[in-house]
């Protein structure tokens, strides 16, 4: 059987398999099928972004949908963690967001939440495509029918601005805002000035064909010259469907997922709302974060690549907090996945509760050099069974001695060995990374 689902929902380029059409209408209908109970109706919720693609992609889910006797109210232009609040406490069956995130305006993509307003489980979505895979049912065809749309931003932004309930000292603070001219743009603005802040938007002028070009979290350049330019407090980077945020300090300077998990880490400790003690983050946060959390008394569990899995760890370890570099946090007293927009009140809300600058909470972290070398290989082979390069990654790991970090893994969808070490001297870690590309390209 073919996956339909990857790491974050379905994805591609619009108008293509898997996003073509017919194949998003069937979607919908399975997505009906699988979530059909006895004798209750089944009511989904959607948003999406600003994409050209993202109206006709809800059209054709809707259609496939009703065919199968379900229904689709649109939320509109929202970002998805707005989605996952709203599906349960609006009472809908289950939630889907169209967007492709951080990537360019020609892809496109269908991430699903459940009525509880968590992402999907690998098992839901196996079930998912098994009823898509199964040839003996049709999709009604026919035009797809106009969708009825309920603006829900002023629910959606009462529990935002609750994170932010009785700290002081942060109204008339300058913010910079870049919204990728993506999801955000349709509450961030607005939010930021009604909760009494100098709030400026770049990335704020949609037209369905420039979002995350050359602006948002994976390109925060322009909000940094415009943070110094300006004098502003802090700059902070949305990507397309707003559930990660980038900052940048007062001094143009990037802030990235790691800074922000420490510092809310510790202030979380102080005000006894850090359940476990402990905070989740992946294996690509860098061990600088790992040895600060320590300091502080607070473990820190690492798990695969993907807010999914930060989750997934969170919810088994019971813990309130997790989240990645990459700028997606989880603050699950307020919502499981991760949100951008909460994100940033949280740092907010930690420099109003400590009176500190971000530059100055930032430099709270002390990241390790990183080397990062990828290896075209010809086979994925389990490492260990290869013993030339087993023993130059446990010699190197030797010289690590506990001041450093190797990750060995493959890519997940190239031909390619990535090699990540992080340690003391800059110099020494690539050389030692040198040392086992050698010996892949060699063997593999």
């Amino acid at each position: 059987m073919h996956r339909l689902f990857g790491t974050d929902g379905v994805r591609g380029k619009a108008g293509e398999y898997p996003l073509d059409p017919p194949t998003v209408r069937r979607l919908g209908a399975a997505l009906a099928i699988a979530q059909r109970r006895a004798g209750a109706p089944v009511r989904f919720l959607s948003g999406r972004d600003t994409r050209e693609s993202g109206a006709w992609i809800e059209r054709e889910l809707a259609a496939g949908m009703r065919s199968e006797g379900a229904s689709l109210t649109t939320a509109g232009v929202m970002p998805t963690p707005a989605i996952a609040y709203l599906t349960p406490r609006k009472g809908y069956t289950a939630g889907v967001v169209i967007s492709a995130s951080h990537n360019p305006f020609q892809d496109n993509g269908i991430k699903v939440f459940s009525g509880a307003g968590e992402k999907f489980s690998e098992a839901l979505e196996g079930q998912v495509e098994a009823i898509v895979a199964d040839r003996s049912w049709h999709v009604r065809e026919g035009d797809p029918a106009s969708i009825e749309e309920i603006d829900y931003r002023a629910e959606y932004t009462q529990h935002l601005r609750s994170i932010l309930t009785g700290v002081e000292g942060l109204r008339g603070m300058r913010v910079a805002l870049d919204c990728g001219n993506g999801a955000t743009t349709a509450i961030a603005p607005s939010l930021f000035r009604e909760l009494g802040f100098e709030a400026e938007c770049i990335g704020c002028e949609p037209d369905g064909r420039n979002i995350n070009l050359n602006c948002g979290s994976t390109a925060p350049q322009r909000l940094s010259a415009l943070v110094v330019s300006g004098g502003y407090d802090i700059g902070i980077a949305y990507d397309g469907d707003g559930d990660r945020a980038i900052f940048v300090d007062e001094r143009g300077r990037i802030v990235d997922g790691d800074a922000v998990m420490l510092m809310c880490a510790k202030r979380m400790k102080r005000e006894g709302r850090l359940d476990g003690n402990a905070v989740v983050a992946t294996v690509m946060s860098n061990i600088g974060l790992e040895k600060a959390l320590r300091d502080e008394g607070i473990t820190m569990f690492r798990c695969a690549v993907g807010d999914k899995y930060v989750m997934e760890e969170m919810l088994a370890r019971k813990l309130s907090l997790g989240g990645e570099q990459s700028g997606h946090v989880i603050f699950s007293e307020y919502l499981f996945t991760g949100d951008g927009l909460a994100t940033s009140l949280h740092v907010l809300r930690t420099i109003g509760a400590t009176g500190r600058r971000l530059s100055d909470l930032a430099s709270d972290l002390t990241s390790y050099p990183q080397v990062l070398v990828n290896v075209p290989v010809k086979r994925k082979v389990d490492l260990s069974t290869v013993s030339t390069v087993a023993a130059v990654m446990s010699d190197v790991e030797a010289r690590l001695a506990g001041n450093g970090r190797l990750l060995v893994r493959y890519s997940g969808t190239e031909p390619l060995l990535r090699v990540m070490i992080e340690g003391r001297d800059q110099t020494e870690i690539a050389k030692w990374a040198d040392e086992i590309a050698t010996v892949v390209r060699q063997h593999l």
